[in-house]
């Protein structure tokens, strides 16, 4: 089943339109039909102050999907869910696993914020959503669940281990990413994306049998890309029947500056205050 429209607000996010705020993170906020969702919780406290700009009350929200366990998509959890706690939540087992990133030979924790963690494990067991592939929140709209990975070019998109020495790649298999079917085509929102654009939007296409893509919304993780990664994925994207990409977060100015130059669709800088 399809729905009539589907309305996505970034409400945080690397670049802010004033006087909203600008933090390294992303949440945005989903309206489709009945369903107020939230995908990702940004950072910090920027998504609050946004939301507050941007007359959204949180306290409205009915679903809460977790796009994967870092701290820049997680850092606002406890809060939502305090003011919130009739919410469903959604999120991979893998979400809460001890995570870095390494550069420059120095190791940084990037995981999920204990309090998101508690505050979770505290929520009602019955709103609390374990996915492990593809879920169904409404009709129309889902999410994959983990991404099969099967293009030659992608890649997580940076350095990431289960340890801090490294030992342990983390290819974030808990990434994952939300569509709804329109009746104009499939309305996509990513959160970073670490499955690779490519392979996401091959995945969802399959799942939901629609090959007609509306609008593309969120984080792509190109800010470490390539030139060779950067020239794959154009001519790839540009096979597909794509209106809009509106890139977020972790892309990267310089691969969204070569996607605005590359790609046959509308390509539009998001940032926070856009809607959708």
């Amino acid at each position: 089943m399809r729905n009539s429209r589907a309305k996505v607000t970034i409400l945080a996010d690397n670049r802010a339109d004033a006087p909203l705020v600008a933090e390294h993170g992303l949440a945005l906020w989903i309206e489709s039909g009945s369903r107020k969702i939230l995908l990702d919780t940004g950072q910090g406290e920027s998504f609050f102050t946004n939301a507050s700009l941007l007359g959204i009350d949180l306290r409205e929200t009915d679903t809460l999907v977790l796009s994967h366990g870092h701290y820049d998509h997680t850092g606002s959890v406890a809060r939502v869910l305090e003011e919130a706690p009739q919410v469903d939540v959604y999120l991979h087992p893998a979400a809460f696993l001890p995570r870095y990133s390494h550069r420059n030979g120095q190791a940084r924790p990037v995981q999920a914020p204990g309090t998101a963690m508690s505050s979770i494990i505290a929520h009602p067991e019955p709103k609390v959503h374990w996915v492990n592939g593809v879920a169904v929140l409404a009709n129309g709209i889902n999410i994959t669940g983990p991404i099969p990975r099967k293009t030659d070019f992608e890649d997580t998109g940076g350095t990431f281990s289960l340890d801090p020495e490294g030992r342990t790649p983390d290819l974030i298999r808990d990434d994952l990413a939300l569509w709804i079917s329109t009746d104009e085509g499939l309305v996509i929102c990513t959160g970073c994306c670490h499955s690779g654009i490519v392979n996401t939007l091959s995945y969802i296409m399959l799942r939901s049998g629609e090959e007609r893509i509306k609008s593309i919304v969120g984080g792509l993780h190109l800010v470490n890309a390539g030139r060779e990664r950067l020239q794959r994925t154009v001519e790839e994207l540009n096979k597909l029947n794509i209106e809009e990409l509106v890139p977020c977060h972790c892309t990267g100015d310089e691969a969204v500056a070569y996607l605005y130059d590359n790609l046959d669709c509308r390509v539009t800088p998001g940032y926070a205050g856009m809607r959708v």
